[in-house]
Formats: structure tokens, C-alpha cells, sequence
């Protein structure tokens, strides 16, 4: 018999049943021969606790990467690993990773003022029921949570300083208006479900064509962003990539196009369309800066998406009971995501920092690397 041509292929993928590796570590008492008494030796800072670097750092990944509920990763160690153990143990591992990675998220906070360009948001959260708020910092290479206890500018004042000299891209929300004075970019998708929503309600004629007319020049501007990037999603005219140059001479006539409508309807009749043309003419500048520096997008999309992943937490933890469970929160959160940002293994990281940890060293840094 003879075969022809090239044999079928068929791969099944399987792993072993997964069994806990135990190591007993024995410390015999030595009686001393001059006077009599016995001693022991202590415990190695790197074999302190019950579960190894990797368990340990595993249970975090369960519970920030997978959001896991505690109970879940209780029943996770029975079935899988054949393991008991204690809703008490899963949060002492979990905050031994919150102070591993201590260092490293504080070196990350100190960064924060240097960026050039920062993206924020901030959503709601819970402490024992009490009303807290998780903001997101998002810089070039790394991302930082924090929860306070409010929505106001002292939270930014506490991580950015008095002044912050870079571009703070931002919503319209009152709290960043205010504390930053230097250049920002105002998030253009807020915008634009503004005025959809004003044209789902719009009841006069006027209302209704500045509504048109405001989706119409955004639509332009957007497709001309698109060319930018090298994203031709709109293939009508089958247009061509274009250069920063190019990008802020072709926007010119737009932005002169919507400061002239929004100026057009400051005394409009209808109150939700008068409150975005005054949104449009007084932020004017701030909605452009995208259009000339580099690293800054016209949304606050960015943000949004890190903060989701908070929120998703949220909804399946309710929050956190104390302070300390507020800092492992926004330390962990941190953690992971800088690790994805940065293509960074995140199980490896947080092993690592928990060998560091135990070891009294310092945890890898998560600064970015300077060019």
C-alpha cells in the first residue's frame, strides 16, 4: 500500500488533572551542648505563609483578571485543585499581592504628573455601602486607578499637583474644567450622543436642522481623522490617506462651519440645543487640540473602556468593605492593566512580585521605558 499527497492532521489538546505540589520543611530543635537550652531556626521570609508565589499571585489573577467572586475561587481550589481552603486565606493571599505590588503602583502615581498627555474618567463605587468614586488615569504606557471618597478636584489635585502641564483629555464635567487651565481635548463622542439626544427631542424646526447640521460637520471631521489614522472605513470617493498638515488645513473650513452654527443658536428657543451651542462656542478650543498634538484622540474612549472593567467588578463584588480593600483594588486594577498595556505576562508579574516580596526586594518596575 502507498500513500499520496500530504496526511490529515488532527490535533486534541488535554492537560493532566491539576494536584497541589506540597513541601514540608522540617526545623528540627538543636539542643546547644554548653548550656543545655534548645533553639530553632526561624522560618525563611521566603517560604512564610501557606501557599507558594504562584498559588498566591493565582488567586489575585482569579480575582481582578477573571473577577471571580471569593466564594467562586473557593470552589475553583476545591474542584480543580482538589484544595480546601478558607474565604479568611483567599483574602490573605489577596492582599499580600496588593503590598507586593506597592512599590511599583506608587512609582506609577509619581509618573503621572510628568505625562505628556493623560485621558481620565471616574464612576461610582461602593464601601460597606458608602458612596465612593474609582477614577481612571490612563497615560501613553501605563494605567492608574484610585477610589476617594469624592468626585471632586482634590483627588486631581492629589495625583497631578496644583498644575498639571500636559494634555488633560477629558468629558465635559465640571470637576476638569475647572482645576486644569492648560490645553485639553473634550471628549467628541459626549458630544455627539448630546446631540442625537437633542435631536430625539427636538420639537421646533430650528432646533432639528442645528441638530442635522452639528451630525453632519462631526461626520466630516471624523472622516477626516479616519484618513489620518490610515482607517479609509468610509470608501465613498475612495479617498486617500492624509498627513497632520493636511488634517488641520481641511478641518479649518469645518471648525469654522460649527462655531458659526453654534454662535447662530446661543438664544435658541429650545433649551437642551441653546446649551450645546454654548457647550460648542465657549469649549471651542478644547475640542481641537486632537487635531494638532500627537498621542491625544478626539474621545475619551480610552478611559471609558479601562473603567469598564472596574465597573464590571463592581457589579459582581459590590464594592469593598474598608480602606485597605479600596488600595488592593486600585493597586490590583492598576497591576493588570499596565501589564496588558505593556504586553506585559500578568500571572508572571504578579508571581514575581510576590517571590520579591517575600524575598524584602524591590517588585520589577512598571515605569515606561524611556526611547
Amino acid at each position: 500500500m502507498t500513500t499520496t499527497g500530504n496526511p490529515r492532521r488532527h490535533q486534541v489538546t488535554e492537560i493532566p488533572p491539576v494536584k497541589p505540589h506540597i513541601t514540608e520543611y522540617q526545623f528540627p530543635n538543636v539542643i546547644c551542648g554548653h548550656c543545655g537550652k534548645a533553639t530553632r531556626a526561624p522560618l525563611p521570609e521566603e517560604i512564610a505563609g501557606h501557599f507558594g508565589p504562584y498559588l498566591t499571585a493565582l488567586i489575585a489573577y482569579w480575582t481582578v483578571v477573571c473577577r471571580l467572586p471569593r466564594r467562586l475561587v473557593e470552589a475553583m481550589w476545591a474542584d480543580v485543585l482538589g484544595m480546601e481552603i478558607s474565604l479568611g486565606s483567599t483574602q490573605k493571599a489577596w492582599e499580600e499581592v496588593s503590598q507586593a505590588v506597592q512599590q511599583p503602583v506608587q512609582q506609577l502615581q509619581e509618573q503621572l504628573p510628568r505625562e505628556a498627555v493623560l485621558n481620565v474618567d471616574e464612576t461610582g463605587w461602593r464601601t460597606n455601602g458608602d458612596k465612593r468614586w474609582i477614577w481612571a488615569l490612563v497615560a501613553h504606557q501605563f494605567v492608574f486607578y484610585v477610589v476617594a471618597s469624592t468626585r471632586g478636584a482634590e483627588v486631581l489635585v492629589s495625583l497631578l499637583g496644583a498644575v498639571f502641564r500636559g494634555i488633560l483629555c477629558s468629558d465635559r464635567w465640571v470637576v476638569y474644567l475647572t482645576y486644569h487651565s492648560g490645553r485639553m481635548q473634550l471628549c467628541w463622542a459626549h458630544l455627539k450622543r448630546n446631540i442625537l439626544g437633542s435631536a430625539e427631542y427636538a420639537r421646533s424646526p430650528s432646533a432639528r436642522q442645528f441638530c442635522r447640521d452639528a451630525l453632519a460637520i462631526v461626520a466630516r471631521l471624523f472622516r477626516l481623522w479616519y484618513r489620518f489614522r490610515g482607517d479609509l472605513r468610509d470608501r465613498r470617493g475612495n479617498p486617500q490617506p492624509i498627513d497632520r498638515r493636511q488634517l488641520i488645513e481641511k478641518s479649518i473650513p469645518l471648525q469654522k462651519k460649527l462655531f458659526a452654527l453654534a454662535e447662530a443658536h446661543l438664544d435658541d428657543a429650545d433649551r437642551e440645543v441653546r446649551n450645546l451651542a454654548t457647550a460648542l462656542f465657549v469649549h471651542f478650543e478644547r475640542l481641537f487640540t486632537f487635531l494638532e498634538a500627537d498621542g491625544v484622540e478626539p474621545t475619551n474612549n480610552v478611559a471609558e473602556r479601562i473603567l469598564r472593567t472596574a465597573v464590571q467588578w463592581r457589579q459582581i463584588s459590590f464594592g469593598n468593605r474598608s480602606r485597605n480593600g479600596e488600595i488592593a483594588t486600585a493597586r490590583l486594577l492598576t497591576v493588570t492593566q499596565t501589564c496588558k498595556r505593556q504586553q506585559h505576562h500578568v500571572l508572571g508579574y504578579l508571581t514575581e512580585a510576590v517571590q520579591c516580596h517575600r524575598r524584602q526586594a524591590a517588585a520589577p518596575s512598571l515605569l515606561p521605558q524611556q526611547p
